[in-house]
């Protein structure tokens, strides 16, 4: 444990340039004075990392010091070669240059891991795109992704779903998210996201911003989603389940039914299910296998719409 802590270290400092010793014990989850007995070894080691103090102090590497893959396990390797989605590489322009570090990183490898490598991307490949749904056309996703790199503002035409629809927005580009085949850009004044594949115009300003050092932009999209799906949840209802229907539940649901579901002897289930809206629930428990028992505003609406459906097919042709 403590000798891959190490190499961490080295790695972290190598790709990042100057961290503070909390800053790596954050990373590494352990206590600032156990980075400094880490240091100690790495010095006593012959690594050339060296320290300053005060304010804008920290551990360094000497300049040009790079340290090679020697270290990588098998399973490291094997992780490796499911750490890169060629589809999302090549919308953002990185096709070729993704191809071409993955050629890098195996022929640096020893030829065990080398070729773990290559049996991992033989047996295991990422799809991000959901099923029943296709990839949403961005056209403006490699002129984003480079602003993102790049540190440069953007004046965009966006296309909302409420009025006014189409509006000019000057964003200041953090970062891009892939989640289940669409893109979404993260960008201040806010931040705010927005869906890049609705993006009308772009043109890349020549101005410049910096990214506050108290953003991250996993820590943004998690209290986002957390944010988006509690949006969702606008009231209960009470329903009635066959095992069919309790069986295929997931998500929010299926924790819902955990945390409420009371068997009943005919071998169905109550339980207490969120909604977004009685519109959007009336078609989601429109089947046999559930019935709604509260609100009864719902359980009108839902035995209405069944009346209408019988009423359609008991018609002759």
């Amino acid at each position: 444990m403590r000798a891959s802590r190490l190499v961490s270290i080295i790695l972290l400092l190598q790709a990042r340039g100057r961290l503070t010793a909390a800053q790596l014990a954050k990373e590494l989850e352990v206590s600032v004075r156990t980075v400094y007995r880490d240091v100690e070894s790495l010095h006593a080691a012959g690594i050339p990392l060296y320290g300053d103090a005060g304010h804008r102090g920290g551990y360094q590497l000497l300049e040009g010091y790079r340290t090679q893959l020697t270290g990588l396990s098998a399973e490291e390797a094997k992780a490796l070669s499911l750490s890169g989605l060629p589809g999302p590489a090549a919308e953002l322009g990185l096709g070729s240059v993704l191809a071409a570090a993955q050629l890098k990183v195996q022929a640096a490898l020893p030829p065990a891991l080398a070729e773990q490598l290559g049996a991992t991307a033989k047996k295991f490949h990422l799809d991000a795109i959901g099923w029943y749904a296709q990839a949403e056309d961005t056209p403006f996703l490699s002129a984003v992704a480079d602003a993102v790199w790049r540190s440069a503002a953007l004046r965009v035409r966006y296309r909302r779903w409420k009025a006014p629809t189409d509006v000019d927005r000057r964003l200041e580009p953090y970062g891009l998210v892939l989640k289940a085949g669409r893109w979404y850009l993260v960008a201040a004044p806010g931040p705010r996201t927005y869906r890049v594949d609705q993006i009308l115009d772009l043109a890349v300003l020549e101005e410049s911003f910096t990214v506050p050092e108290s953003f991250t932009l996993a820590g943004y999209w998690q209290s986002y989603t957390a944010e988006f799906l509690a949006g969702l949840h606008q009231a209960d209802a009470v329903v009635r389940l066959s095992r069919v229907a309790a069986s295929g539940l997931t998500g929010r649901d299926a924790d819902a039914l955990a945390a409420t579901g009371v068997q009943e002897p005919d071998g169905w289930t109550r339980a207490v299910l969120p909604i977004e809206s009685v519109d959007l629930a009336i078609s989601r428990f429109l089947t046999p296998d559930v019935e709604v028992l509260e609100p009864p505003d719902l359980r009108a609406q839902v035995a209405a719409r069944a009346r209408a459906i019988a009423a359609l097919y008991n018609q002759p042709q």
